[in-house]
């Protein structure tokens, strides 16, 4: 696929829940095709524990990740132009993004993917809410990037 980028950056509101599930599925579906990072509005958060479970589901290990913010990335010396896609999950963040996009050329795309924090009463209803909201992630991956690639590598997602 020819418009396949080289980097993306997933980004959600608090780096905890949609973007690192993003981060992790990326890497294991794609593998080394792109460098992939994620990062929220607001680091206020450490990576949800249903987030944890439902990648787990799939062989993708969060529980190392490492909540971050735009403005940490920054203060790390990660320099945001660089990445050829953002793609926010929030809207949030897409309004973060596209600020960026007036200081560097950026590609910014917006996929709705469902917030399930809150969702749920039982621990089942809300595993289900995050399920839902990983499978979309999915299915907008496969959308726009086509199959995995064959040499995936697991989706670890460290740093």
């Amino acid at each position: 696929m020819s418009d396949f980028p080289q980097s993306v950056l997933f980004c959600c509101d608090h780096n905890a829940v949609r973007s690192p599930m993003a981060e992790g599925l990326m890497k294991q579906m794609y593998g080394q095709r792109a460098y992939v990072q994620s990062a929220g509005v607001k680091n206020d958060m450490e990576v949800d524990g249903f987030s944890v479970a439902v990648c787990q589901e799939l062989g993708i290990e969060l529980s190392r990740h490492r909540s971050r913010s735009f403005e940490e990335m920054k203060d790390w010396g990660d320099d945001l132009s660089q990445f050829d896609l953002i793609i926010a999950l929030s809207p949030a963040s897409q309004r973060m993004a596209l600020e960026l996009t007036r200081f560097h050329h950026l590609a910014v795309e917006y996929w709705p993917i469902l917030d399930p924090t809150g969702l749920g009463e039982t621990r089942e209803a809300k595993l289900a809410a995050y399920r839902q909201a990983r499978d979309q992630i999915r299915t907008r991956m496969l959308d726009r990037f086509g199959p995995p690639t064959e040499t995936g590598e697991t989706g670890s997602v460290t740093a």
